[in-house]
């Protein structure tokens, strides 16, 4: 068995490993490159590897960092399926349908500037009609069940806890050649312990290789309750001046979040009624997606959606609190 590490490695975007095994490759995560333009393009667009070799994709969860290129492989001949949880799925279909309308709007306006310069025209790494293409090769599984996708390779998702859908991924290999068995266990993103929405990420046990993030392993985060302290004190502080709220927010994830945190307040009469309004698109769906998927629900969300008060956030501007969402990142 050989591990190869081609993103994400010394660096945070664009997450991407390979493990050959028994004459086959597997990839775990097929992520963007996020970083400055001229750089972004050309490794984003170009594979170290020939995309049609890779036998099977595994994806841990939906960012954009972890999923974005996809569309780029398949138009550069992967054939194969992507793997992954059956929440994973139904965000990227929004996420990179988004992401291929971004970068369709990028080229556009740089070619603008390149045709005044006399530069030759970019075209896009892909359109939304690539992100399109891809989205039939996905096949989407839940937690806790085992599935052999390649000779000699098993893969089980467990809860990562990080944003909806977003697993540990498992590998349970038996190597031909050596007859040595391993377990390999790759962690994607994973998220807090204290979860606002979502199930906490569970506990892994017995791997012999973990390929792990460690973005922010080197510090603490603060308490969801302070979180939405501080929360409760700007709502309170702005509308008391008759101001209004704007709050910057990832639209995966972040934005529901905060959504529900104000629902939450407003039920327990903790801020005055006031409309929300979520002024992204990606967001409005996603949250859609949330709703689709109640098993990733943690107990207080279940019990507050049934008894608590639900309040619904328009997406029209010109609010009392509006939460900006941007495109899905990690």
């Amino acid at each position: 068995m050989h591990i190869s590490f081609l993103g994400a490695d010394r660096e945070v975007t664009g997450s991407r490993h390979m493990v050959e095994v028994n004459g086959q490759r597997i990839l775990l995560d097929c992520g963007l490159y996020q970083g400055h333009r001229a750089d972004t393009y050309q490794r984003n667009l170009n594979f170290p590897f020939d995309p049609a070799s890779i036998d099977v994709v595994v994806l841990s969860h939906a960012h954009i960092d972890h999923s974005g290129n996809l569309p780029n492989l398949v138009k550069q001949g992967y054939v194969g399926n992507i793997w992954s949880t059956a929440a994973t799925r139904d965000l990227s279909a929004y996420m990179l349908l988004d992401s291929g309308h971004i970068q369709e709007q990028d080229v556009y306006y740089l070619n603008k500037h390149r045709q005044r310069r006399g530069e030759p025209e970019v075209a896009p790494i892909y359109t939304r009609l690539d992100a399109e293409r891809c989205l039939p090769q996905f096949i989407s599984m839940g937690f806790h069940r085992t599935v052999t996708i390649a000779d000699g390779v098993k893969l089980t998702f467990f809860n990562a806890g990080n944003i909806l859908g977003a697993a540990f991924v498992q590998l349970d290999i038996k190597e031909h050649a050596s007859g040595k068995k391993w377990r390999l266990v790759f962690s994607g993103d994973i998220g807090r312990k204290e979860v606002a929405i979502l199930n906490p990420p569970e506990a892994m046990h017995d791997a012999d290789i973990v390929i792990m993030e460690s973005t922010y392993g080197d510090r603490l985060h603060g308490k969801y309750a302070q979180a939405r302290h501080k929360l409760r004190q700007v709502v309170n502080e702005t509308a008391a001046r008759g101001g209004k709220v704007i709050i910057p927010s990832f639209a995966v994830g972040r934005t529901q979040e905060i959504v529900y945190a104000l629902n939450q307040l407003d039920a327990a009469g903790e801020i005055p009624p006031l409309p929300v309004f979520v002024d992204s698109p990606l967001a409005v769906n996603a949250t859609d997606v949330f709703r689709m998927h109640p098993e990733a629900w943690n107990t207080e969300v279940h019990d507050f959606m049934i008894k608590g008060k639900r309040h619904s956030p328009s997406t029209t501007a010109g609010s009392n609190m509006c939460v900006m969402s941007s495109a899905a990142s990690s």
